[in-house]
């Protein structure tokens, strides 16, 4: 089954019609021309970030420090290398950075804050482009829909990269395909994970503000610490807005997917997701309300997005990073704008377990708390940009296992691009 899948991806490039350049893209005359001509870019994004925890003994600090410099050559009959290379370095130690999954004794003490020292290639591919098709092998950072399954975790000093082959098909109108096939995952933790991830989605324009897309996930880890979370995800999302009049517009998502045991994971995973939502924008402001629900089920098993920018989900304070075993129901209200030049989000979130628990004491509950957020987010040039972030966690119902403590959270970010 695995193997049928990679052959229909080698397929499907070894099949691709001839293909013409782009227009508007300045070919290089030789192989010097190529590698003299290319571009370099980069980023340097100073972090302050200050965790205070119920439970944990200390309160976390980290002065991080990431630099990214990137050259990439310019494009000979449509191919190109996009190398990149990026370090984070640590200004103090006090707090625990989780470093490849496996915490330093001495840092158990403080609240988490996994942005660990790693120097390496952020991306190394290499590509082929035009109009219609884009393939790209090597190491690269892949997103798709909301990144809700497929994401490169941005936010965090060390991104979430990929080593593999990728493809994106747009010779269809209104339409983008995207397919891969991934032989290692190296996440945030700067842990490389050895797997067989097959991706394919398929993305339509019904209008150019609102798109529906269907996709199927199968993510086999091989390494015996992960295997438990393969599986194999099927699913379709309608997402957009529209306009009312010249100043009110009408926002909505609606998104099932199906998630089931792949590969010898675990054979208790036969869960499902949804998000539905709505809201209203007027101007540069937008008012929803949501809810998701990634579900839990009698053998103790939920459902898991172990490749998605989770950060974005659940709330920024990232305590749900891996769903409860009795899986989340989260009803949430999101509002965003623009006020003196800077873009304000904020979010609440009233979480809940799919399934009830064992409240400590005896009893049942499914309360697991509730979080407010809020960033302002100003960029003060093409090249200096800047944010302020804050996010507070109250735990709800308490229960027996894994429980979640009172969390509050604080970003300080600037960063320069060139």
């Amino acid at each position: 089954m695995k193997l049928n899948k990679k052959l229909m991806i080698i397929a499907l490039l070894s099949t691709m019609p001839a293909m013409a350049m782009a227009d508007d893209v300045v070919e290089a005359t030789s192989l010097g021309d190529a590698i003299t001509g290319g571009q370099f870019s980069g980023n340097f994004k100073l972090r302050f970030e200050h965790v205070d925890q119920a439970g944990q003994s200390k309160t976390a600090q980290a002065f991080t420090l990431r630099s990214l410099v990137g050259y990439e050559t310019k494009p000979l009959n449509g191919f190109s290398v996009n190398a990149q290379v990026y370090g984070l370095s640590p200004l103090n130690d006090d707090y625990n950075d989780i470093k490849k999954t496996d915490p330093i004794t001495s840092r158990r003490a403080y609240p988490v804050i996994a942005d660990p020292e790693d120097y390496d290639f952020h991306q190394l591919y290499v590509q082929f482009k035009n109009k219609e098709h884009q393939v790209r092998l090597g190491r690269q950072s892949f997103v798709l829909d909301n990144w809700r399954f497929i994401g490169d975790v941005r936010f965090r000093q060390n991104w979430q990269v990929m080593n593999g082959l990728s493809y994106i098909n747009t010779s269809l109108p209104k339409t983008t395909i995207s397919a891969a096939h991934f032989e290692q995952v190296k996440d945030i933790t700067t842990k490389v994970w050895n797997t067989d991830v097959d991706i394919i989605n398929a993305n339509y324009k019904i209008t150019p503000t609102t798109s529906v897309s269907g996709y199927g996930y199968f993510v086999d880890f091989n390494d015996t610490a992960r295997k438990a979370l393969s599986t194999k995800t099927f699913g379709a999302r309608l997402d957009g807005k529209e306009k009312l009049n010249d100043v009110w517009k009408v926002l909505y998502t609606a998104e099932y997917a199906k998630q089931d045991n792949y590969d010898n994971g675990s054979s208790s995973i036969d869960n499902h997701y949804y998000r539905v939502g709505a809201g209203l924008g007027y101007g540069k402001w937008s008012l929803r309300i949501d809810q998701e629900k990634l579900s839990g089920n009698s053998n103790g098993r939920a459902f898991q997005t172990p490749l998605g920018t989770n950060h974005l989900f659940q709330g920024w304070a990232d305590v749900f990073l891996t769903t409860p075993n009795q899986g989340i129901e989260d009803t949430m209200l999101i509002m965003q704008g623009e006020l003196l030049g800077a873009v304000i989000k904020s979010e609440y979130h009233i979480i809940d377990s799919d399934r009830d628990f064992n409240k400590v004491g005896g009893g049942t509950g499914d309360s697991l708390g509730t979080e407010f957020d809020l960033g302002a987010y100003y960029k003060f040039n093409k090249q200096v940009s800047g944010s302020i972030e804050y996010a507070n966690f109250q735990e709800g119902t308490q229960y027996a296992g894994a429980r979640k403590r009172d969390i509050e959270k604080f970003w300080l970010t600037a960063m320069y691009s060139f």
